[in-house]
């Protein structure tokens, strides 16, 4: 390791510390290690232009995030919910139940943790907390928990960025993700009625079955969006990126035309705040390429894959101990800069061990989901501090349980791979 790339990171961590955003952290101190390296600084930009000019499938995430926002604006969301609700809210725990549902469904619709947890979550947590039905603590944790089934169910903002990194099959990673997806929200539908029975939690007033034509009837719109973009992605129809063109457009089309819940003014915040989390993930994207022509240069993932194949670690024993540091990783860092920064240094050991990356691309974004949601600085933590008002400690105290459940489930995918690679391998999709 050279002293500029000691200097760098350094510099970067120090950053970091001081509340420095992680993509303009990465920028600066990759451009210093440039200087200090004797380096042309212009290499800074040229990293960055080679590495979008072959990212086509990065033109998805904007617009995914531009879909989750219409459906949070509009009245899509509160009809999945009244869809949830019939079919599992007789359940004992009957809105935490919905809860799951909803993120489920929803999930096929966003590919955004945060979306679902910043969108449906206030709505939800608001009516499980009314009347005092279940404690604070528990509606937001239960959100959280359930929200992390967002990027795993496709479509999905992480995997697309995985598929880029990797040079994978987006579509065989969002097929992959279907298993784990509906694992991990099995798991947490068991786990909220064991709480359930143990605290006495309130089931929901029954629903008369006269009253379900009408409610399936409102749900199906929102429901045929997972269906139009999956149909169209493995039919052949369009890529995942012009599925995600489809999917702004269809959300567009459902809230501002059928349900007439769209304004002017609502859609212009909308555009406004699809534009600041894009420029935000653009940074940091930005900064990865150039952070990762330095590892690059410097020989870094070579380097760690030579060091790793010295100890003739198995590949499930090398994926153990990758998904641990993940979890202890995405308790500090974003997704996406492990993503574009960590991920790229362990491909060379992956390959070498023959470990499947598919495989290893659903296992990483269930971690990374894992990480927003534990303590200290879980994003989806503070996500639901600030929009329902609900204090730290009291969402962290019943959080755990969810946690332990998750981290159950993610064992299980680590240890049967098949979990995550039938449903791609039975479809013809995937041969690996």
């Amino acid at each position: 390791m050279t002293l500029p790339l000691i200097i760098m990171l350094v510099v970067l961590v120090a950053l970091l510390i001081m509340g420095t955003d992680i993509g303009p952290a990465m920028i600066v101190s990759g451009i210093l290690y440039l200087l200090l390296s004797g380096q042309d600084p212009g290499l800074a930009a040229e990293a960055i232009m080679n590495g979008l000019y072959n990212s086509f499938v990065l033109l998805a995430v904007p617009l995914f995030i531009f879909a989750a926002n219409v459906m949070n604006a509009g009245t899509i969301s509160d009809r999945l919910m009244g869809f949830s609700l019939a079919l599992v809210g007789r359940m004992r725990g009957g809105l935490a139940q919905v809860n799951i549902m909803s993120s489920l469904i929803f999930s096929g619709m966003s590919g955004s943790a945060i979306a679902d947890a910043a969108g449906m979550g206030k709505v939800m947590v608001g009516m499980m907390v009314k009347n005092n039905r279940y404690p604070p603590g528990f509606a937001a944790a239960i959100t959280g928990a359930s929200a992390t089934i967002g990027p795993i169910i496709p479509p999905s903002i992480p995997m697309v960025i995985y598929a880029m990194v990797s040079d994978q099959s987006v579509g065989a990673l969002f097929l992959g993700g279907v298993g784990p997806g509906l694992l991990m929200t099995a798991a947490l539908m068991v786990t909220v009625w064991i709480i359930a029975k143990q605290r006495n939690f309130p089931t929901e007033a029954v629903i008369p079955w006269r009253a379900y034509p009408l409610i399936i009837l409102r749900g199906i719109p929102p429901l045929m969006m997972p269906a139009i973009l999956l149909g169209g992605i493995y039919g052949g129809i369009f890529t995942p990126t012009e599925a995600a063109a489809v999917a702004g457009l269809y959300a567009l089309f459902l809230a501002g035309i059928v349900y007439r819940a769209l304004g002017l003014q609502t859609l212009s915040k909308i555009i406004s705040d699809t534009v600041r989390s894009s420029a935000v993930i653009a940074l940091i994207i930005a900064g990865a390429f150039i952070i990762n022509y330095i590892l690059v240069s410097e020989q870094i993932p070579n380097q760690l894959a030579n060091w790793l194949q010295t100890f003739e670690l198995s590949p499930l024993l090398f994926l153990l101990l990758i998904s641990l540091l993940f979890l202890l990783f995405g308790c500090v860092l974003d997704a996406m800069t492990m993503l574009l920064v960590i991920v790229p240094i362990v491909l060379p050991t992956l390959k070498a061990l023959g470990v499947d990356l598919v495989h290893f691309g659903v296992v990483v974004v269930v971690n990374m989901m894992i990480g927003l949601i534990t303590p200290p600085y879980g994003v989806l933590l503070f996500v639901l501090n600030s929009t329902t008002g609900t204090p730290l400690k009291d969402i962290i105290r019943e959080m755990w349980v969810f946690i332990t459940i998750l981290l159950l489930s993610l064992l299980m995918m680590i240890l049967f791979p098949e979990i995550v690679l039938w449903l791609p391998r039975v479809t013809g999709y995937y041969e690996g």
